[in-house]
């Protein structure tokens, strides 16, 4: 199933970029070389929200609500001397992973095991109605670098544009936090949050894809290798987002 949504998606994009180049009558040939890039900005703000999804993870993990990513990076610019409509975009920024579990499953995360990361049953709260909310947090410092093409590069903010890539990441934070509801036995509402990342691959490898008009497009990325260490938790969870991006390239 994955395999197949990153075909469509980076498929389309190919697509677009040979519909781009492909015209219906004859015309002179732009001396790209020569154009005005007096509009464009070598270094943006880019943000992005998107749906998170965890693909391949097991029964054991039952996730509901919006899981979302979001990311925010500082980056640069480089078109290409002899044809500006490509160029090269280097940055740097945070990304950040919020994933939420359902409540009824009666289990609780445990980052902070000492052998493996666990989706276990909380000894002091084991029945449903007394869990409100579950969740884990994952921070990372990313570098993304991304192949970018602009369809009119002297009016960018009117522009078709598109872009492929990388991310290269590390974690720095790794939280979950579970709310509990007071219930008939004395026991007050309270928030138990952990804080460990040993379970976590520090890397995170990602490619990246862009399609959008002006300063808005869609945007998907996939982890390519695993989030959690081998042996330390469920193996081949890859998470997977789809979004929205705000940025002037």
């Amino acid at each position: 199933m994955k395999k197949a949504i990153l075909f469509l998606f980076f498929a389309a994009t190919g697509l677009s970029l040979i519909a781009q180049e492909t015209e219906t009558g004859k015309k002179k040939k732009k001396d790209w070389s020569k154009v005005n890039l007096g509009n464009r900005p070598k270094d943006h703000l880019m943000l992005q929200v998107g749906y998170l999804q965890w693909l391949n993870k097991p029964d054991s993990i039952a996730t509901k609500g919006f899981a979302r990513t979001v990311n925010a990076y500082f980056s640069f610019d480089f078109p290409f001397k002899v044809d500006p409509r490509f160029s090269v975009g280097l940055g740097a920024g945070v990304g950040a992973d919020n994933m939420f579990f359902d409540k009824g499953a009666k289990r609780n995360l445990n980052i902070i095991n000492g052998t493996a990361f666990t989706f276990a049953k909380h000894s002091g709260r084991d029945t449903a109605n007394q869990y409100k909310s579950m969740k884990l947090a994952t921070v990372y410092l990313e570098a993304p670098v991304e192949l970018r093409f602009m369809v009119d590069p002297e009016h960018p903010n009117k522009s078709l544009k598109f872009a492929l890539g990388m991310k290269v990441g590390t974690i720095i934070s790794a939280t979950d936090k579970t709310k509990f509801n007071a219930d008939g036995n004395g026991n007050s509402a309270y928030v138990l949050k952990e804080k460990d990342r040993k379970h976590f691959n520090n890397l995170r490898l990602a490619a990246t894809a862009r399609i959008g008009m002006g300063n808005f497009a869609i945007f998907g990325q996939y982890q390519l290798n695993d989030f959690i260490k081998e042996g330390q938790g469920p193996n081949q969870i890859r998470p997977l987002t789809f979004g929205i991006t705000l940025t002037g390239l």
